[in-house]
């Protein structure tokens, strides 16, 4: 309340006007209310959709009030409007928005318990029954967060991750201008706009190139490995233009802290399906020539099982390669596994009738 009733009273005096309350807030007046009711009121009513609201708005809100904290007005009303506040205990804003979600998981606790010292059989199973309702909530509402957590972060992948043009990855192609441009029509850019993938692993890695040594960025999904090379750009994200694209507080921290730097991953090669992906340990020995550890291999083959790409990596360390190459295996096993369902599934016809 003390963030949000300073920030109101600021904006009413023209200042930080451009501050969206509700993407920092959501319906946390509708919340106090609910909460502020009695007991059976409190858990007879709206509680669970009221505190859904909340908990969905509530990655967003980071997301926006990390974009926010990069400015020095925003600072100002954070650490000396609000922080210095003796009633804030020292707790920072996001310490305080995240409170309602602790909050909500621990209303099945304080039910069970209640419902343990209740002699009265109606009450008992009256309260037995609003457990079951807050957990049912609970467990809707984990599966939309996680939901809508992986929508964000893929959508700021793709902000994050570059394709570049067949044209311009490799000069042996070479594409008419009049061509190009129905070419850039079916942008490669859309492989990350499905909500349904996942983002297994991902980290930095040094691939061996003939003549050096390059910094890259891998992404393993659910479907297919992405090697991407990173690229700094001297634009950063945040700062005081509000325009700019914040940092999804869900990436991984290494990509965070890149990202923040304005650095960009462009991709430096086809991503490889994982049933097309052969994955191969480097022995120390045949490497130390090279000056190279904890390196594996891993090969690219297309659909006739021939080899059209290998990647030499190494990884920062002997702990770092085991995960990478645990992470790869375990990815193309459960891919080998779901397609090998859909595959016996599809054959499997129903019974002709005797009618036909």
């Amino acid at each position: 309340k003390i963030f949000m009733n300073t920030l109101k009273y600021l904006q009413s005096n023209e200042f930080l006007l451009d501050v969206d309350l509700w993407r920092l807030f959501a319906n946390l007046e509708e919340l106090n209310k609910v909460i502020s009711k009695s007991f059976l009121q409190f858990f007879q009513g709206d509680l669970c959709q009221t505190h859904q609201i909340y908990c969905l708005n509530y990655t967003s809100a980071v997301f926006y009030l990390e974009n926010l904290r990069q400015r020095e007005d925003f600072g100002i009303y954070l650490k000396q409007w609000c922080e210095q506040n003796e009633r804030c205990k020292r707790l920072h804003l996001p310490e305080l928005l995240v409170a309602p979600l602790h909050r909500l998981t621990r209303y099945p606790l304080l039910l069970n318990n209640i419902w343990k010292r209740s002699a009265d059989e109606t009450e008992k199973g009256f309260i037995w029954s609003l457990k079951e309702k807050v957990e049912k909530s609970i467990r809707d509402l984990e599966g939309k967060v996680k939901w809508l957590d992986n929508f964000q972060k893929f959508r700021q992948l793709q902000e994050v991750i570059i394709w570049p043009q067949v044209w311009d990855r490799d000069k042996r192609f070479f594409v008419p201008e009049y061509l190009k441009q129905s070419l850039r029509e079916n942008s490669s850019e859309n492989i990350l706009s499905s909500a349904n993938r996942l983002l297994l692993h991902e980290g930095r890695l040094t691939l061996a190139e003939s003549t050096r040594l390059l910094d890259v960025y891998l992404f393993l999904f659910d479907d297919f490995l992405l090697i991407t090379k990173i690229k700094r750009n001297k634009k950063k994200y945040g700062g005081s233009d509000t325009g700019l694209i914040p940092v999804c507080p869900s990436l991984a921290p290494e990509l965070q802290s890149f990202v923040r730097e304005g650095g960009l991953c462009t991709v430096l090669d086809q991503p490889i399906p994982l049933d097309r992906l052969t994955l191969r340990n480097i022995d120390p020995i045949h490497v130390t020539v090279f000056s190279l550890r904890n390196a594996f291999l891993i090969q690219h083959e297309n659909r006739y099982r021939q080899c059209i790409a290998v990647f030499l990596l190494q990884a920062p360390t002997e702990t770092a390669k085991k995960t990478w190459m645990s992470q790869i295996e375990t990815a193309i096993s459960h891919y080998t596994m779901q397609h090998e369902t859909k595959k016996n599934t599809a054959f499997c016809f129903p019974a002709e009738s005797s009618e036909i």
